[in-house]
């Protein structure tokens, strides 16, 4: 919770203000037994109207204060728990913006998810909560003690027994809570976790008709939520019941004593009264403070999990990229070395227990087009995620331009590189947005001009609006077909110095296929083109071809070589054309 204090500091005054005017409410609702005791003792017992109406005016006045001065404290609490949950969640989307995708796997998104809306809400709670009443009851419950003791000392001894018991009961309940609550929000992230996959493969699961399995599921899951829940509510339901009862057995103690006292002359009735009236006001405080703890309770839990996420850093750090530049300096490169280098690379996935890629060495040209193929699970979208390095290299290096990736800023090396992930996706908004993403000042004509590379142009020139026609969220209005033509001219848009194709054309048929391959003949010679597809057609023109067989090179030539000594591409060719008619 600490660590996420800091983004209360723009409120630092209304941090202090609401305690305050809650301080000053606390201050005048304590003058009241004090009134009462006078217009019982004074008003009433001498049948003295005027004084009654006095001192009556006299509440009513201090009622209205504590109502300003209450209003006013949840005005300024409001302001810097909302303000500071705010910052919170920025800072929080930031940093996870900034995270790899080892990080992003390792978490989880519904995990993420959670923690930017529910333990972000639950710890905003906490902090409104805090400045409002954190003060506020230990001064009342204090306060009244201190007050009964300016009336007599003997019964407010009551008040000291009463007092740290309560304390007792309040925080061994939390700290008995507190694991609990981690626990709840966490069997939240995995119920959140399943609503999410089912809403994302909502179209499989009804093809494959698995509603009853899926629901079956989801009932289990939120099921031991509720469990828990329960659980952790009945420990905590225990906080009221045991306040009464010390609070009540200390108010009958009261009672018992102040009439002895009343009978012997040693107190009057209104003294009496007032200290009745302080006790009611340390029960109702208690009860507040109960409430107030359960929400501290959850606020922390919550906290520690926020800044779990804080915590999460990547390993590609500053030194890292220090020693990559000390190994380019001590090691210079050959003027003659190749446009990109894969040096013996080989990748290890955090928490895999074998390689995912292994040895991988070659080289590539400036402007040349290189293919990737092989089998399904070879490796192919993990070598071209090596490139904009949404993956550290576990072992050798890639080098581009005779620097290691390493050296590269990640902000430098994705402006160089334009990537279509094998799964299309698209933003809710416009195509016109959509393409934007790509390069932000992007005019009209280039827009055109991507989408006619990208064989997208006939589709948005039929649509309503054109660039301007709107695109639902995951593009669930388009065709997965033309959902990967407008992510290839997202793409083509920025004139990358390197473009990987992932498998995105799929979805395309033969004809649309070859006439994006002959389309992209055309970019500039400076654009290195890597082309992962399982279909040959795609590849056959490709300057080099690498064939991935389980994660290791099976092969690397062009068409004709592979045709004539790769049993891998062989199998694979041959496969989807008839061996005859291929010949």
């Amino acid at each position: 919770m600490k660590r996420l204090l800091v983004y209360l500091k723009d409120y630092k005054k209304e941090s202090v203000l609401a305690p305050l005017f809650k301080l000053l409410e606390a201050f005048f609702e304590l003058m009241v037994p004090l009134v009462m005791a006078n217009i019982i003792d004074k008003g009433i017992l001498h049948k003295d109207h005027p004084y009654i109406l006095k001192m009556g005016l006299c509440l009513v006045a201090l009622a209205l204060i504590g109502l300003v001065a209450a209003i006013t404290a949840q005005f300024f609490a409001a302001r810097a728990a909302v303000g500071f949950a705010t910052k919170l969640r920025t800072a929080l989307f930031g940093h996870i913006q900034g995270l790899n995708f080892t990080n992003i796997d390792k978490a989880g998104s519904s995990t993420m998810i959670t923690r930017m809306t529910s333990d972000i809400n639950q710890v905003q709670n906490g902090v409104n909560m805090v400045l409002r009443l954190f003060l506020r009851s230990p001064i009342i419950v204090f306060g009244a003690m201190i007050m009964a003791f300016t009336i007599d000392v003997e019964s407010a001894l009551v008040f000291v027994i009463a007092i740290p018991v309560l304390a007792i009961v309040v925080f061994g309940i939390m700290v008995w809570t507190i694991p609990y609550y981690k626990k709840v929000q966490g069997r939240l992230d995995k119920v959140l976790g399943i609503t999410r996959e089912n809403l994302t493969g909502v179209r499989v699961i009804r093809a494959f008709h698995r509603e009853a399995e899926e629901q079956e599921q989801f009932e289990e899951e939120n099921q031991t939520l509720a469990t828990l829940q329960k659980f952790v509510g009945k420990i905590s339901a225990c906080m009221n019941p045991v306040t009464y009862i010390i609070v009540n057995g200390a108010a009958m103690a009261l009672i018992y004593l102040g009439a002895i006292k009343v009978n012997i002359g040693a107190l009057s009735q209104g003294e009496v009264v007032a200290i009745l009236n302080y006790m009611s006001q340390i029960l109702v405080e208690l009860v507040k403070l109960a409430s107030l703890i359960i929400t501290i309770t959850k606020a922390l839990a919550c906290a520690d999990r926020v800044s779990a996420v804080f915590e999460i850093q990547n390993r590609e750090s500053a030194s890292v990229g220090t020693d990559a530049q000390m190994q380019v300096k001590t090691s210079p490169q050959s003027d003659a070395e190749p446009y990109l280098v894969f040096d013996h690379v080989s990748l290890t996935y955090e928490g895999a227990s074998e390689k995912t890629l292994e040895n991988i060495h070659f080289t590539v040209n400036k402007g040349d087009t290189i293919g990737i193929i092989g089998g399904t699970g070879s490796g192919k979208s993990s070598l071209v995620n090596l490139l904009p390095a949404f993956y550290p290299v576990t072992e050798g290096s890639i080098r581009l331009e005779g620097k290691d990736l390493k050296v590269y800023s990640e902000e430098e090396l994705r402006n160089r590189i334009g990537v279509v992930p094998q799964k299309a996706v698209l933003f809710k908004g416009t195509i016109k947005s959509n393409l934007l993403w790509g390069k932000q000042n992007a005019t009209e004509e280039e827009m055109w001009q991507a989408l006619e590379i990208a064989q997208a142009k006939e589709i948005v020139a039929g649509k309503d609006g054109k660039l301007e026609a709107s695109v639902s969220q995951n593009g669930k209005n388009l065709s997965g077909g033309q959902r990967q033509r407008l992510t290839i001219a997202r793409a083509l848009i920025r004139k990358p110095e390197i473009l990987i194709l992932d498998d995105s054309a799929s979805a395309l048929d033969y004809a649309t296929d070859a006439k994006l391959r002959k389309a992209l003949k055309t970019l500039e010679e400076s654009t290195t083109t890597f082309i992962v597809s399982q279909r040959p057609s795609s590849i056959s023109h490709a300057d080099k071809i690498i064939v991935l067989d389980d994660g290791e090179m099976a092969g690397i030539g062009t068409h004709e070589e592979l045709l004539a000594s790769c049993e891998v591409y062989q199998e694979i060719y041959y496969s989807q054309y008839d061996k005859e008619s291929a010949e």
